[in-house]
């Protein structure tokens, strides 16, 4: 399925990301997808209906401050961003325009193949939108330890000069742990990352051990809920290549969508 429009749904927005590619780097996830892997750590971000739009000069903004704040590139995750060809277009226009005479980078994730992409967006390499892109669809059955990969399939592919100078050394590398970023606020703790297998089990036994109760998680179905449930939130552990589904406002500072919310940000 493919969303036609310019305003751009997503699911979040955060800066700095430091483990979906190389730096520090604005990253923007998109809502809706229609590829859904089986093992999936991000069914939150599999209906179209669930997003914001983000405008272009919502967009523009939040990019300039994560710029001026020395970012490195901008990595477009989801959900699936070439679900939203048109859209995703437009964005990355924006930010080519918006880093003329900087060295930043511009990274897409697709669980489309490689040619499906460029088939629904073909600018992204005709006008040189983007410098890499990683793709295929996730396979749990085809586990890895190559960096930012969360399948043995999935594939780096850099597109221009930036792109091979900043992506080639990583084709190949397989880092003695996978980067990961754990954030939490009153209410959630999310993963930024490409878990490997076990590791979200571990990170539950850790919160269990922590005294944190965990509500609804990412990767797993959330229940059905009949006539008068209890409806509210319960604080969230939410793993996955991506973040958890808090809604974006992309009028925030780039410190994240929940700006001063967040008080926890670790690298590991």
């Amino acid at each position: 399925m493919e969303v036609t429009g310019r305003a751009l749904v997503v699911n979040r927005l955060h800066f700095p990301v430091t483990a979906l590619g190389p730096g520090r780097r604005l990253g923007l996830w998109t809502q809706g997808c229609s590829v859904r892997c089986a093992g999936c750590l991000a069914l939150d971000t599999w209906e179209p209906g669930d997003g914001v739009r983000l405008t272009d000069g919502d967009f523009r903004e939040v990019w300039r401050r994560a710029l001026d704040q020395g970012a490195d590139g901008l990595t477009v995750s989801g959900g699936e961003p070439g679900d939203q060809p048109e859209a995703l277009t437009t964005v990355l226009r924006a930010a080519r325009e918006e880093a003329a005479g900087r060295e930043a980078d511009l990274l897409v994730y697709t669980g489309h193949p490689l040619a499906e992409l460029l088939r629904r967006a073909p600018a992204l390499a005709a006008e040189g939108l983007v410098d890499a892109v990683i793709s295929e669809p996730f396979r749990a059955d085809a586990p890895t330890t190559l960096i930012w990969r969360g399948s043995a399939n999935q594939t780096v592919t850099p597109f221009t000069s930036l792109g091979h100078e900043r992506y080639g050394p990583h084709l190949e590398h397989r880092p003695e742990r996978a980067p990961m970023q754990l954030l939490a606020s009153d209410q959630d703790v999310w993963l930024i990352g490409v878990p490997r297998r076990g590791e979200l089990a571990a990170l539950q036994t850790a919160l269990r051990s922590a005294g944190f109760r965990h509500g609804q998680v990412s990767w797993r179905p959330a229940p059905a809920m009949g006539p008068g449930a209890d409806r509210r939130a319960e604080p969230v552990a939410d793993g996955r290549h991506t973040t958890p589904a808090a809604r974006p406002r992309p009028d925030s500072s780039t410190a994240g969508p929940d700006g001063p919310a967040t008080r926890k940000d670790t690298d590991r």
